[in-house]
């Protein structure tokens, strides 16, 4: 697939997204990159440790976050995306679910959209957007609340009606990557059971994106705080790959990303058709 002017080979290769929070909230680095030459520093850092794609996000979305206005949200990523896509070249992802914001991130040159609703909060403006730009996207899985009759059969369900939200609006199948949406609308047994199973979401016919750096379910099995998760999201990182993930969204990039090109050649050599 196509992410600004990159070709991604999401059949045989496995690829990182670089989190690049901007905002002074986020659960593990909020604070840290609300400086535009910080975040530019960051983000330097993780193009050279080998991310494919920084995704940059101004509104925290931890569970117990304060909302903020799309017009706060845009003044906190709009300068950073142009000096990110200046400095480093490579292909930008908003992190947001207001098309509004991401209207403004797509024309200040970000190539793709991540929503952490999939098309399923504003009534279609979103899917609208990206269809009109050809802008590539992820699209996660989320609920308001944990509560399903069959796990993995409804989340698969979810996710098919966002790609028919998707195939209505005109977004080519060739530009969305799917995301289970770990910590997402789901308990912390749900979690691992989506990442022991992600596989399954191959056959929806998208490449698939993990996104569990640091995240809750690690802290909970671990009882560690945010700050000491690398291990258990490199164990993640590891599973996620040798269950056909293409790509992976972390905060750690050098670690990751040599951990995944490790879980990939056992991928391969065991035969795994990440086509399925």
């Amino acid at each position: 697939m196509l992410i600004g002017d990159r070709k991604f080979d999401t059949e045989n290769g496995v690829y990182v997204m670089g989190i690049l929070n901007v905002t002074p909230d986020s659960f593990s680095d909020g604070g840290l990159w609300t400086e535009r030459d910080a975040a530019l520093r960051q983000a330097g850092r993780m193009a050279a440790e080998g991310a494919a794609i920084i995704d940059i996000g101004g509104e925290s979305t931890r569970p117990g976050h304060t909302p903020v206005s799309a017009e706060e949200e845009a003044a906190r990523v709009l300068p950073v995306i142009e000096a990110v896509k200046r400095e480093t070249g490579l292909p930008v992802s908003i992190d947001t679910y207001k098309a509004e914001v991401a209207r403004a991130a797509l024309e200040a040159g970000a190539d793709m959209v991540n929503d952490i609703w999939g098309l399923r909060r504003d009534g279609g403006e979103m899917a609208a957007l990206i269809a009109g730009t050809g802008a590539a996207c992820c699209l996660m899985h989320n609920r308001a609340r944990a509560e399903y009759a069959d796990f993995m059969a409804d989340m698969l369900s979810d996710l098919r009606e966002t790609l028919a939200i998707a195939d209505r609006a005109g977004i080519a199948r060739s530009s969305i990557v799917l995301d289970p949406g770990i910590g997402f609308g789901k308990t912390y047994e749900q979690n691992l059971i989506a990442m022991n199973r992600l596989d399954e979401l191959l056959t929806l016919g998208c490449p698939v994106l993990l996104a569990a750096s640091r995240k809750s379910v690690i802290g909970l099995t671990l009882d560690l705080p945010a700050d000491e998760r690398l291990e258990g999201t490199i164990a993640t990182t590891v599973a996620g790959v040798l269950r056909g993930a293409a790509f992976v969204r972390v905060h750690d990039v050098k670690e990751n990303l040599r951990a995944a090109r490790m879980a990939l050649a056992i991928r391969r050599e065991a035969g795994f058709d990440a086509r399925l």
